[in-house]
């Protein structure tokens, strides 16, 4: 029998710039983007804004009205990325066997590790306390014998809980509650199971499969499975797999000049450049999103030879632009992507043209990375960068953000 637990930490954003500026504890606090800046909406609140019934996705406006103490705070998705760093690293402290599933949860396997840490329980105990010693953030730790049930169960006691769920008691603890707490289970799918007397994830365990195969299609199959608590994946390092890297800015006004669309696009560049790095990947498509000033959004893309390299997203982005836009325009913001993903070290046919200059670029992009990587995301810039208005910070820079979060992607049914 397995033992994994899954690590929730509890509204992150909000706790870590609570663990940052000590004053703001037992305050209400939210994450929330800037309305100035086209950004009203709230990302994260604390359990103290929680209880006036602010939730994530309300506007800024509207939490305002349910508590006129909330604090609100700009994100700082810089440090928020380095806090998840340090929560992974002392996962690995107790189990080699750490799966990351987004930037505030991972699963741990912690099978076999008895001898040297204790039961389950009490390695659930020792992780919740050296994060909270450490990073000065709470977490809740749910337990069980697979990932889709371990990480039910992280669900049913915030914050700082810690729950054990058997495979046995699945139908006291998990079959009662509304059929949208399951899993891949969202609005619209939850909507329409009601609409057939599914209300409860013990009404779905006990509906046919083939029921939900021919409402959901292909995915009614894993639904099913979810609902009776099956899950035969194991906790994999490095598991998730990329469909694409990308970031989005959405600009602080309307530009208009093509050096400011440059900082823009170079600032989304090295984002995306340098997850691809840090993941292992290196990509052929490079894609840009343009929104006008009358919401009038394209997307074009072109094919290039494999890179990693910062300036050949770049250089490939612009060229994109120029070809798409003339110089009319008024620009609102502005998206960079790559896919056609391969591992680095997988053996791909590179352009005859990546030679030495390219070697030395990429041991360029690797230095500045490692630099960023030991002294934060801004302790180096290019010069174009620096000579603008700095608007990488109004970017999401969550790394799990533009993986495929379809169930395949982590779980496996025999």
């Amino acid at each position: 029998m397995r033992h994994i637990l899954h690590i929730d930490m509890n509204a992150f954003y909000a706790s870590c710039e609570q663990s940052k500026d000590k004053s703001l504890k037992g305050k209400p606090v939210v994450v929330a983007g800037d309305p100035s800046k086209r950004h009203g909406i709230v990302l994260t609140a604390s359990y103290e804004a929680r209880k006036y019934g602010i939730k994530t996705g309300m506007p800024n406006w509207q939490a305002r009205t349910l508590c006129n103490d909330a604090i609100f705070l700009k994100p700082d998705f810089d440090s928020y990325i380095q806090y998840s760093i340090k929560m992974i690293n002392i996962l690995k402290e107790f189990s080699p066997l750490v799966e990351q599933f987004s930037i505030d949860e991972a699963w741990v396997d912690v099978t076999g590790c008895e001898d040297l840490f204790g039961s389950p329980i009490e390695i659930a105990h020792k992780i919740q306390s050296r994060i909270k010693d450490s990073l000065d953030l709470p977490c809740s730790i749910g337990i069980s014998e697979n990932k889709l049930v371990a990480k039910m169960a992280s669900e049913l006691k915030k914050p700082l809980g810690i729950t054990e769920l058997p495979l046995e008691k699945i139908k006291d603890m998990i079959w009662p509650l509304d059929v949208e707490n399951l899993i891949w289970i969202g609005s619209a799918r939850s909507k329409k199971l009601k609409s057939f007397g599914i209300n409860t994830i013990g009404d779905l365990a006990n509906t046919p499969m083939t029921f939900l195969i021919n409402l959901f299609g292909k995915p009614g199959k894993d639904i099913y499975y979810f609902a009776n608590g099956i899950d035969l994946s194991p906790v994999r390092p490095y598991a998730i797999t990329a469909k694409s890297f990308g970031n989005t800015i959405t600009l602080p006004r309307d530009y208009t000049d093509i050096e400011d669309i440059k900082r823009g696009f170079l600032s989304l560049s090295e984002m995306v450049g340098s997850r691809m790095r840090k993941q292992n990947f290196m990509g052929k498509t490079v894609s840009i999103t343009v929104k006008d000033n009358n919401f009038k959004s394209i997307t074009r893309s072109r094919t290039i030879d494999y890179t990693v390299l910062t300036e050949d997203i770049f250089n490939a982005a612009m060229k994109l632009f120029k070809e798409n836009y003339d110089t009319n325009f008024k620009i609102r913001m502005l998206g960079v992507s790559v896919s056609n993903l391969v591992k680095i070290d997988e053996n791909i046919q590179l352009c005859l043209f990546q030679n030495a200059k390219y070697e030395n670029l990429k041991k360029l992009n690797y230095a500045i990375d490692m630099i960023r990587d030991k002294y934060g995301f801004d302790s180096i810039s290019r010069g174009l960068i620096l000579t603008g208005e700095k608007i990488k910070q109004l970017a999401p820079l969550s790394g799990m953000k533009n993986f495929d979060p379809r169930p395949h992607s982590y779980f496996e049914f025999g």
